[in-house]
């Protein structure tokens, strides 16, 4: 790898065409060069091997996944309302809530460039961005899944892999290029008096904190903030250190206009408090912090102070009480030490027969740069990367106003965004990681939830990606540009990925594997049922009796029970879904694409007049990760969870090789992560803006509807079930209907199903 260089630079050359000596170090040559070259220039910035100064400005439309109104269809007492909503819980009017799954790049240039620039500078534009990127080299979309008390990891998807090796294959050099493009697109976006935040960690900051300057302006740069990480110090084990352990990341803020001015900030626990007690007892594991205390003495953890100090505590609560208690609080009593310059601290027996220590009370005090008092772990979800709420809240309030729009565009478990729509602020967030976003979208509809029993006001939101508009621009890119090829291109470009080899002669059939026949689904339109026939007919006359049928989206009324029937006239169609991860050429030639076949799921219907319930009584899915064939070869002694065929088993191997195998997932509801419905699909069209050849931004009808959540259940950190049947929908008059319900499985995947009801 090229090294990575501070360097002097021209204004009025390129910049992504540095000299290199094609030495790679032998000498001094190359940098000697570089130097005498720029000589007479004063500006800094970073160098390093990929630097491209372009960005890209594609402007591509949003496919709007799901439209979130209202936490839930409950029944509502008469004469409730919200301001911002009518009767039925839908938004009256005003800004709706953004949360995107895509690749960043993607979005923040579809954001900057297309018809969505105008809604976000009619709201008056992005007054703050927040963002703490992947700052670990290593960091990657994986997660863990918590089932039957063990714990599976979800590898990251092959898209997700391929954004990890765009972030960390060369090192910093793809982290920097990764970074500078997206920060640049973000500048753009900002408003003239909007700030960015950018968290990053101490084997970054310095790096980050140059590009910042080269692309926001030195005059533009207001602090480095010091953020606590409030990590485990362990190397009290050691006799000798390589280096001191980590204990805090950076902030840096800079300003798009160096003539805003920021409030003056107080943070958390720096105003007056009065003191409080809290438990003395804490999980860390020290035994030589461990003794009697008013009869107490743990078996595990450890009492916070040494015993000397703990016994002391005891004794000077006990003369409080005895001498100073009915002359004055405990807090008066405290700060007179305090101004004597007297140390003094306070334990007790609590009421509930735990001990506790004394919190002394805390002064307001204009803060600086060292957020020391600010909690930055966050516990809301079970997501490894969280962010305490405490943390943006402090961003948001001292830099924006309530109605303010901000934005983040590395969300992680969503803590930006939960914050901005506590404090009422308007938000864009995204995230590539799929686990992401539909963990930040339960934890905003519990936001939702949350403002809603407050008698508060809430705005929707709405899931948004890139969708089929992504595929054709993947799709252009491959043929550059040449749509007369685009059909035999995308056909055998599918085919590659799926190991099949190309057939002629056929209507309908594309290609051949292992015997099957196989179908290559249309880029930008869902395969319908009338497709479906069309393959069968063609089979049918043919004589064939086994298809695959390849597919980036399947109609939604398609069921178990019509494959099922086809099967039974002779020909069995396997429903596969087309990963998007076919367009990158890496992951095709290394065959590390998979296509897995497309889950169901089964409902009952009870209506009652105008009144129906929906109950969820089946699901199924055939999901592959690993090969456990593969891994019962390979691994060692000792335990791993595999997920096969739509089953999470846990492979035990002992020293003899003998293997055995539980079953995890034992009932098809094990799967199911989250379930909503839409009681009346089809009665709003998704409505997409674009722009035309001249420029106008014009609004079209696609052949889409927007799926409206009307009512969900899900499982949480803290209530880990959810419920099978919906409360009853009332429908305002007799009529057809057509009811949506989506399914999203422990591995963050969707599957869809219409049932049409008749009321």
């Amino acid at each position: 790898m090229k090294p990575i260089e501070i360097t002097t630079t021209t204004n009025d050359r390129k910049r992504e065409k540095p000299y290199y000596s094609p030495h790679k170090g032998r000498g001094k040559t190359a940098k000697e060069y570089i130097y005498k070259l720029f000589a007479d220039e004063e500006d800094v910035f970073l160098f390093w091997n990929g630097r491209k100064e372009d960005t890209t400005n594609i402007a591509l439309p949003f496919h709007s996944i799901e439209h979130i109104d209202e936490p839930r269809k409950e029944a509502a007492k008469e004469g409730d309302a919200y301001s911002m909503f009518d009767t039925r819980g839908r938004q009256l009017k005003g800004w709706t809530n953004k949360l995107i799954w895509g690749d960043n790049k993607l979005i923040l240039s579809s954001l900057a460039n297309g018809p969505m620039r105008q809604e976000i500078e009619a709201q008056g534009g992005l007054k703050l961005i927040y963002i703490d990127p992947p700052f670990a080299v290593g960091a990657d979309f994986g997660f863990n899944i918590e089932i039957g008390g063990e714990t599976a990891e979800k590898t990251q998807s092959v898209i997700e892999e391929i954004a990890y090796r765009d972030t960390w294959g060369k090192g910093l050099s793809s982290y920097l290029t990764m970074m500078y493009d997206r920060l640049k697109l973000m500048h753009n976006l900002l408003a003239d008096d909007g700030y960015i935040a950018v968290h990053v960690g101490d084997k970054v900051a310095a790096l980050i904190k140059i590009l910042l300057s080269d692309i926001f302006g030195e005059n533009n740069y207001r602090n480095t903030i010091i953020i606590p990480r409030g990590t485990k110090n362990v190397q009290s084990q050691f006799d000798s250190l390589k280096a001191l352990s980590v204990g805090h990341d950076y902030g840096f803020l800079f300003s798009k206009n160096e003539n805003t001015r920021l409030r003056k900030l107080s943070l958390p626990g720096t105003e007056f408090s009065s003191g409080k007690w809290d438990t003395f007892w804490r999980g860390t594991d020290r035994p030589t912090m461990r003794y009697d205390l008013f009869g107490i003495n743990p078996s595990k953890g450890q009492w916070r102070w040494s015993k000397e100090r703990a016994y002391k505590a005891v004794d000077a609560y006990k003369e409080f009480l005895a001498n100073y208690s009915n002359q004055k609080t405990l807090d008066e009593y405290y700060l007179e030490n305090e101004e004597n310059e007297i140390e003094i601290n306070f334990l007790r027996l609590g009421p509930d027969n735990t001990v506790q220590y004394y919190v002394s009370p805390r002064d307001y005090k204009l803060a600086s740069t060292n957020w020391h008092s600010v909690k930055t772990k966050g516990f809301e979800t079970n997501y490894a990367t969280e962010k305490n709420e405490e943390l943006l809240q402090v961003f948001i309030d001292w830099i924006t106003n309530e109605g303010d729009l901000i934005a983040d565009f590395f969300c992680g478990s969503g803590t930006t965004a939960a914050v901005a729509e506590k404090l009422g602020r308007k938000w864009i967030t995204t995230d590539l990681g799929r686990f992401a976003v539909h963990t930040a979208r339960k934890r905003l509809i519990g936001v939702q939830r949350e403002l809603q029993s407050a008698g508060k006001d809430f705005r929707a939101f709405e899931m948004l990606n890139l969708g089929k508009y992504e595929r054709q621009f993947f799709m252009d890119d491959l043929v550059n540009g040449a749509r007369q090829k685009k059909e035999d291109l995308y056909v055998n470009l599918i085919l590659e990925a799926y190991k099949a080899k190309r057939i002629e002669g056929h209507a309908t059939l594309h290609g051949s594997k292992a015997g099957r026949f196989v179908h290559v689904g249309p880029l930008d339109v869902p395969v319908t049922q009338s497709r479906l026939l069309e393959i069968f007919e063609e089979c049918r006359q043919k004589l064939y009796t086994q298809v695959d049928v390849l597919g980036f989206e399947f109609e939604m009324g398609l069921t178990p029970q019509f494959i099922q029937e086809l099967k039974e006239k002779g020909v069995s169609i396997t429903l596969k879904y087309i990963p998007k991860e076919v367009f990158d050429k890496r992951a095709v030639e290394k065959g590390q694409v998979k296509f897995f076949d497309v889950a169901y799921l089964n409902t009952k219907e009870t209506i009652k007049g105008k009144s129906v319930t929906v109950t969820l009584t089946d699901f199924v899915t055939h999901y592959t990760q690993d090969d456990i064939e593969d891994i019962q070869q390979q691994m060692r002694a000792g335990s791993k969870v595999v997920i096969e065929d739509g089953q999470i088993i846990k492979l035990e191997k002992s020293k003899d090789g003998i293997i055995n195998r539980t079953l995890l997932t034992k009932n098809w509801y094990d799967w199911i992560d989250y379930w909503a419905i839409d009681f009346n699909y089809e009665d709003r069209k998704e409505i997409i803006k674009i722009k035309n050849d001249q420029g106008e931004t014009e609004e079209v009808w696609r052949g889409n509807y927007l799926f409206e959540n009307e009512w969900q259940s899900f499982r949480t950190k803290k209530n880990p079930t959810f419920e099978f049947t919906s409360i009853p929908h009332l429908y305002d008059k007799p009529g057809k209907y057509k009811i949506m319900v989506k399914v999203v499985d422990i591995l963050g995947i969707d599957t869809s199903k219409i049932v049409p009801v008749n009321i």
